[in-house]
């Protein structure tokens, strides 16, 4: 080998100056990299060389070359090689080659110490690390972090001196780098660490944390960057081990980690990454931080730190301890119940709204858009005091407080539509004016608070107007549509895309009552529809493509048609652009074509479905790098469709490979996350194919087994949000099948019970069983929350619409009862906190809200089976009883009304089965009637009225008075749905038992209340009890008929508020009234 040539290689690689370095990288891969000898003759350079840029590099090239050459080493070099490695790591003058060359040596241990060489390897480490020369101290313990990183398991006879030495060097009084370099190692051992397999290390590894937090402490008192960040990675690193090993000095570190982050002394960076730290606290050890009641400190000092944000754009993503803190109280508030962070939340928030310092105002206001998403129910129970201060905020004099209340607002009416409804009559005025004041002042200026306010303000009005109800949007057209038009033509292309964003809204909320302003719009928007020459103009044209799908369903498939050729073109080429956000908008965009056109969406079906298999084909295992390592430091690439960070080549933490991950280890990619573009495209594909499936019915089945096909191995997928899309389009399929199947009849309408009445055609129970095969096995692997709580909803839905064919085998049922009660009890997979049980029982029975979602769900799945059992549920109840009681008499009024709610729709299932049970549950519903939680007065409201409706026992007569006596409280309080679930329970007892009602008192008042305003369920008691009145000839309701005379005209001129059945009943009634007293009701003749 030509020693001379290979050395002239490696200096043009490291000095381009000297020749061509893409030739020298060829020469060098094809003439020597293939041979061992090179191997050799790197370690020579490395340990030899007089330039120590030359040795850095072959440090790094040869440990690459380790794993291909060091066992075709000649076997009598390999101990001198072994010596000459480790004087030159001892004797290495420069840090980044001496630790370099400890990494060649770990290379070369992992080898070695398998095949039972370089045995003296280790006592010669550990002579070193007791060296009285503190630098072969540093580099002793160096070369052990290296080996423990990849040979740990290998060391665990070592473990008891290793924690012998570590307990010296992590206190070492000279060296700074022999203790950082100790708490590097440590951390690596920690990953081999298991307090159910051995306690004896683990204790030895607790007695060493304070001396370990000592070490971070002392690199960020002497301002020692690089080092803080390497302590900082290594306390992130321990929270994802063995939970024993920080326990019992996690609230003291969570404290200390706290104050830092607070104290405004400290370094920027410190502060983020002492914030960072925090967070991944509260995702691996909630339960902890719960039990240990330090929610409400941590909120309330990230709250005060909310108060630094600057005044960059809101668009400028700099990580700031500011900026940090609001996403901690994301989390927080996600995370742990609403007592914990929210209560105290909104305690301070007062004083934060009032300060005179504009800083506290926009922290508080932010601060509660934050929190928002993650306790939604709650913050709606406070928001008659809260409404009031965000009306406040969004006219204060400073306009960065304006901003920060109109992106707050926009939150809010993502969560709580119905809330912001309520008060849109105040809220909209405050929303125009902010906006209007916003486009007056600006001076044609491309950033700054003017911009950044007419930006909050079109999202926020998109957000109110999206949740709006048409009759409550129509008032708002006029005024609103001119000035999102003229928004539409700004210069700056993201204010063009919320403009045409809010447009969009605006259609879907008021439907044909947008058709005076639909053409105009349409125009406006069709000249973006297919732009392409830039980046943001591929934003816009995602934006615009989003509105025009919410404005096909405003137009109505005639009114709509001139448009669909055009843009089906269009959307088309857009697949082909290479942009995942315009892909995502293609692929909704065909989904609310389907929504409008139904069957006759079917000429388009084969392109379509073509489109989105060939976005589901496409292969997201290649792993593909196309640049160099050095390009590519401190990116993120995706691998097999993952995101894995790469570490710098002169990082003591590596060498440029990539950070702590082995590709052929299958456990080390579990907690890697899959998100990626394609991931995500691949979900929305998956999602409007059941689009497809629910709106084209028939037209699909041509392509109904292929996609089947396609999606069903989707379930495996990496990427939480594919596997949800995928087993909730599996389902819809399922539902479109059954449908199609009664409505041809194929099949009778399904009849509740088992063993089946009703046989489901061969096709529906074929693929009944392949869905119920692929729910089961996912339903019970899953460990993702809001996934599980997706296939509860799917479950949950076509066991109420498809009856008892899914869980007609014995052994589905069996599977079915088991995983619901799994859930229901919170001992399901995805349910399993990091922590010991103990930490479980130490955080009480409180959960998030976001924690319940999964429970409330699964809840839904008993109501479900109720449904399709019918009176044969009655022993499944049983099952369920337990628990259900036990969240009905829980101190959250969350779970208490979820479970009222549940035994109404048990009630409801078992019919008259019920019976039996009735006093038990006429005990707990009545006692329910008089809850201080509204939402839980209402549902126990609708629950005794079905108790009423369907018991044969005779003893509920006894308890009518008290009923009546707490229905009449609730009849006064509108709130939630309450008056309207009253009025349907009095109406169901007066069907029921006339006789124990006194009418004369109980009609005037139930009367004084209507019409319902908001659950039209409860119009069918109501006004089949009304018209059995007249029936009966009672003589209440005839002397209040002219009272009920305009209600009746009211509720029949609305479409949604009656069923066909009552409706034809009531205009009977209508009919005969105003034939009995002529004029009575003129427009009778029209009905």
């Amino acid at each position: 080998m030509d020693q001379q040539r290979f050395l002239q290689q490696l200096q043009i690689v490291l000095n381009p100056a000297q020749g061509d370095v893409k030739e020298a990288t060829g020469i060098l891969q094809k003439e020597f990299y293939s041979q061992p000898q090179s191997l050799v003759l790197l370690i020579q350079v490395a340990t030899g060389h007089e330039d120590p840029n030359l040795r850095q590099l072959a440090a790094v090239e040869a440990r690459s070359q380790v794993s291909k050459h060091w066992e075709s080493v000649a076997a009598e070099q390999k101990p001198a090689i072994r010596e000459q490695l480790l004087r030159s790591a001892l004797g290495e003058g420069s840090s980044l080659v001496r630790h370099s060359v400890a990494r060649i040596i770990s290379a070369i241990a992992n080898l070695d110490l398998a095949d039972g060489e370089w045995a003296d390897l280790p006592n010669f480490l550990v002579q070193a690390a007791n060296s009285g020369n503190k630098e072969e101290r540093a580099v002793g313990i160096y070369i052990l972090f290296a080996i423990l990183e990849t040979l740990g398991e290998g060391f665990e006879e070592k473990f008891a001196d290793l924690f012998a030495l570590f307990a010296k060097t992590i206190r070492d009084p000279e060296s700074e780098e022999v203790r950082i370099n100790t708490l590097l190692a440590l951390s690596k051992l920690a990953m081999h660490l298991d307090s159910e397999e051995n306690e004896a290390p683990v204790k030895a590894f607790q007695n060493l944390v304070p001396s370990m937090v000592a070490v971070l402490k002392d690199a960020i008192d002497n301002k020692q960057e690089e080092r803080v960040m390497q302590a900082f990675e290594v306390f992130q690193t321990l929270l994802g081990c063995d939970p024993a090993l920080l326990t019992p000095y996690l609230k003291d570190l969570i404290v200390f980690m706290n104050e830092i982050a607070a104290n405004q002394d400290q370094d920027e960076d410190t502060r983020t990454q002492a914030i960072s730290f925090l967070m991944q606290c509260v995702q691996y050890r909630k339960l902890k931080i719960q039990g240990l009641a330090l929610g409400e400190q941590l909120t309330l000092s990230a709250l005060q730190i909310a108060t630094e944000l600057g005044d960059t754009p809101a668009d400028d993503d700099e990580i700031t301890p500011a900026r940090s803190a609001l996403g901690l109280l994301d989390m927080l508030s996600q995370s742990l119940p609403p007592s914990h962070v929210v209560v105290p939340l909104l305690r301070s928030l007062g004083q934060y709204f009032t300060n005179s310092d504009p800083k506290y105002r926009r922290a508080g206001i932010m601060a509660l858009g934050m929190c928002v998403e993650g306790a939604p129910d709650f913050i709606s129970t406070q928001m008659k005091e809260i409404f009031p201060m965000v009306l406040q905020l969004l006219a204060d004099p400073e306009p960065k407080v304006r901003q920060a209340s109109l992106h707050a607002v926009a939150r809010l009416a993502d969560d709580l539509a119905e809330d912001l409804s309520r008060e849109h009559a105040k809220l909209m005025p405050m929303l125009f004016q902010n906006l209007a004041s916003a486009m007056q002042e600006y001076k044609g200026e491309e950033e700054g608070p003017t911009i950044d306010i007419m930006k909050a303000g079109i999202s926020a009005i998109d957000a109110v107007v999206d949740g709006l109800d048409e009759k409550d949007v129509i008032p708002y057209q006029t005024e609103l549509v001119p000035i999102l038009h003229k928004l539409f033509k700004h210069p700056d292309f993201k204010i063009k895309a919320l403009a045409a964003g809010a447009l969009g809204s605006l259609a879907s909320s008021a439907g044909d009552s947008f058709l005076p302003f639909f053409d105009e719009s349409m125009h406006l928007l069709q000249e973006f529809a297919a732009v392409k020459d830039s980046e943001d103009e591929l934003d816009l044209r995602a934006s615009v493509t989003d509105a025009m799908g919410e404005m096909a369903a405003a137009a109505g498939p005639e009114r709509y048609q001139p448009y669909v050729e055009p843009l089906m073109r269009a959307t088309e080429e857009a697949l082909h652009l290479g942009h995942s956000r315009l892909k995502e908008s293609t692929y909704i965009f065909w989904g609310a074509m389907s929504k409008v056109y139904a069957e006759h969406f079917a000429p388009f079906l084969d392109g379509v479905v073509k489109g989105l298999f060939e976005c589901i084909d496409q292969d997201e295992t290649e792993l593909e790098v196309p640049l160099s390592a050095k390009d590519l430091v401190g990116q993120e690439v995706n691998i097999g469709g993952r995101k894995v960070k790469i570490a710098d080549a002169d990082d003591d933490e590596d060498d440029g490979d990539i950070e702590d991950v082995d590709l052929d280890d299958e456990d080390a990619w579990d907690d890697i996350t899959a998100t990626t573009p394609l991931s995500l495209e691949k979900e929305i594909a998956v999602e409007v194919i059941g689009d497809l499936v629910t709106h084209t019915k028939s037209a699909f089945l041509p392509h109904f087994e292929k996609t089947i096909e396609v999606v069903m191995p989707l379930c495996e997928h990496p990427y939480e949000g594919v596997r949800k899309s995928t087993i909730s389009t599996l389902h819809r399929s399922y539902a479109m099948l059954f449908s199609i199947a009664e409505e041809t009849g194929q099949m009778p309408k399904w009849k509740a019970g088992l063993p089946l009445q009703v046989q489901p055609a061969k096709e529906v129970k074929k693929f009944g069983e392949i869905l119920m095969t692929a729910t089961i096995k996912m339903w019970n692997e899953e460990d993702d929350r809001a996934t599980v709580a997706d296939i509860n909803r799917n479950m949950a839905e076509n066991l109420r619409y498809c009856g008892p064919a899914l869980i007609a085998d014995e052994s589905v049922l069996h599977n079915v009862i088991q995983t619901v009660t799994e859930i229901i009890t919170k001992k399901h997979v995805c349910q399993m906190e990091f922590g010991p049980e103990e930490e479980t029982l130490e955080a009480g029975d409180e959960t998030s809200e976001f924690d319940w979602v999964v429970v409330d769900t699964a809840l839904d799945v008993v109501s479900g089976l109720a449904a399709a059992l019918g009176p044969s549920f009655a022993e499944l109840w049983k099952v369920f009883e337990k628990t259900i009681l036990r969240f009905a008499s829980s101190n959250e009024g969350l779970e208490r009304a979820t479970a009222v709610g549940v035994l109404a729709e048990c009630i409801n299932g078992m019919g008259g089965a019920v019976t039996p049970f009735t006093g038990a549950f006429l005990k707990l519903l009545v006692h329910r009637l008089g809850d201080e939680d509204s939402q839980t007065r209402s549902n126990a409201a609708y629950a005794v009225g079905r108790l009423v409706e369907h018991t044969n026992a005779a003893e509920i007569v006894k308890e009518y008075p008290t009923i009546l006596r707490k229905l009449e409280t609730c009849l006064q309080m509108d709130v939630s749905r309450l008056q309207d679930n009253a009025t349907g329970c009095l109406s169901r007892m007066i069907l029921k038992h006339r006789e124990a009602i006194p009418v004369k008192e109980v009609l005037p008042v139930l009367v004084s209340i209507l019409p319902l305003k908001n659950d039209y369920e409860e119009n069918d008691p109501l006004y089949r009890m009304i018209c059995q009145m007249y029936k009966w000839e009672d003589e209440t309701v005839r002397e209040l008929t002219p009272q009920l005379l305009p209600i009746f005209h009211s509720v029949l001129s609305d479409e949604d508020q009656l069923e066909d059945e009552r409706r034809a009943e009531l205009i009977e009634l209508v009919k005969w009234l105003n034939k009995m007293q002529p004029g009575a009701a003129p427009w009778a003749e029209q009905l």
